[in-house]
């Protein structure tokens, strides 16, 4: 059943759309004037769609879209069962969903090609099983193959064709070897493309590396001893960010690939990891956003307690531009932050009920904690001499939110206890598809998906594909949303 309350339209057109694509935009979203406008970050040359091509949207990982999802009506979902749980759903710009998913047997990573029209899989291709969280994270490039680190340590690109007998396949168009940066026994969490066509990749280990896979070199930087990465990385024209379990860094390459720190910021990472994170310190992919580049600033949340903080850096200098503490009703995340313009959204998954842990993730404190929810938004103010709270909410988003810059709506998953009006979990809780309004924090239509472990969005990214529609992965494979 769909659920929807009345909320006057904030947001105009995203300046980034093209011309076409405001038209067609215009007659469904009237302009109006909005608080959270602002440019994404520049499109990545070397990357595939806007929106579309990374975990987090695109490499700054702002989490925002130029895309608008389902619209005004009656909305539907359909679940597509893969026995898999699936974290990464890109689409490329033939329009076809490419999702990174790993099976509940075997664990072995396995990419599926989706039908655009259903989401059904039409092909799938397995590749070198790693660590928990290595070959999560992927990218769709300019030629839409999948650009991921196999267990083996080789960066593959991995296209989709139609083969002599008309049937898709998955392929390896290209691999490179990168077993001289990356040490036996670690794994590489994130890659990136930056401005010059070289993939940057990071370990959990702290290695971090440029690969140029036309000329076949490699080239690498070891971080600080005990400094680990476990999320990924984000790459804008000024450099790669990188938050490591003990501070935020920017990074650039010299001449030959090799990385340089261009600056390091500790932040306070707290005494122990937190119930509902998989690692001691921040659980963010740093987020490159401002409301005059679209990376002004680089922000991701500390790991204090017992509240956390929302820390935003300029990215030129490095320089602090405010801590403000967030997510005060369950403070914790393993979430990215969500950014545009002046404005940074980040969900709480503190005592989230995560079914498997990384073999590094420690003992949190406390042990357990029930998953209370919690959604805070952050304005920068516009001289930039610091942030204020916007609004902090108790919302129980079980999936990273999506901003779309073209509907002006917050799109997640919610996941509802039980027993209404507790915050205890267990595997009968409903899960819904909610649209959130970023101006006022308010949750505006929900939709249900399902009720039971099978629909679990694990707090993992939800990806509004053209059309409108959302694809959502989840502990079994994917729900796809639209509107009809």
């Amino acid at each position: 059943m769909d659920s929807t309350v009345p909320r006057p339209s904030l947001f105009p057109r995203a300046a980034v759309l093209g011309a076409a694509t405001l038209f067609t935009l215009a007659a469904a979203f009237p302009a109006q004037a909005a608080t959270t406008s602002g440019p994404l970050p520049p499109h990545n040359p070397y990357s595939g769609p806007q929106g579309t091509a990374t975990m987090h949207g695109d490499t700054g990982s702002s989490d925002a879209t130029p895309l608008p999802g389902p619209g005004t009506g009656s909305l539907t979902s359909k679940r597509v069962a893969l026995q898999s749980a699936c974290p990464t759903i890109l689409v490329g710009s033939d329009g076809y969903p490419v999702a990174l998913c790993t099976p509940i047997f075997g664990q072995v990573p396995t990419v599926h090609l989706l039908d655009p029209a259903s989401g059904a899989s039409l092909t799938t291709l397995t590749i070198a099983k790693g660590s928990l969280l290595g070959g999560v994270y992927a990218y769709l490039d300019n030629q839409d193959r999948l650009v991921a680190v196999d267990g083996n340590r080789t960066l593959l690109r991995i296209g989709h064709r139609r083969n002599a007998s008309g049937n898709w396949e998955l392929f390896v168009a290209s691999s490179l070897s990168l077993a001289g940066a990356v040490p036996e026994g670690d794994a590489v969490t994130g890659v990136s493309p930056d401005w010059q066509g070289r993939v940057w990749f990071a370990t959990g280990g702290g290695v971090v590396g440029t690969a140029d896979d036309t000329t076949g070199t490699v080239r690498s930087l070891a971080l600080p001893a005990g400094e680990r990465i476990d999320n990924s990385i984000s790459t804008a024209a000024a450099g790669t960010s990188i938050a490591t379990s003990h501070a935020t860094y920017l990074l650039t390459a010299a001449a030959d690939g090799t990385p340089t720190i261009a600056w390091r910021q500790a932040y306070d990472r707290g005494p122990a990891r937190k119930p509902g994170q998989l690692s001691w310190g921040t659980g963010s992919t740093p987020t490159f956003f401002g409301p005059r580049t679209g990376t002004d600033y680089v922000t991701i949340v500390d790991n204090a307690s017992p509240t956390e903080n929302l820390l935003v850096y300029r990215t030129d200098t490095g320089a602090q531009v405010c801590s403000v503490p967030v997510l005060k009703s369950g403070s914790g995340s393993e979430n990215s932050p969500v950014a545009v313009g002046n404005s940074v959204f980040v969900a709480s998954t503190y005592g989230y009920p995560y079914p498997a842990l990384p073999q590094n993730a420690g003992t949190s404190v406390p042990a357990s904690a029930d998953f209370t929810g919690g959604f805070s938004r952050v304005d920068v103010r516009a001289d930039g001499s610091g942030c204020d709270l916007k609004w902090d909410t108790g919302i129980r988003s079980s999936a990273v939110p999506r901003l779309s810059t073209a509907d002006g709506l917050l799109h997640t998953i919610v996941r509802s206890p039980l027993i209404p009006g507790t915050t205890s979990t267990s595997v009968l809780d409903n899960f819904a598809y909610a649209e959130i309004d970023p101006e006022t924090g308010k949750t505006v239509r929900t939709k249900s998906v399902g009720t039971g472990s099978l629909f679990d969005s694990l707090q993992m990214v939800g990806s509004i594909a053209p059309g409108g529609v959302v694809y959502q992965g989840t502990i079994t494979g994917v729900v796809r949303i639209n509107n009809g």
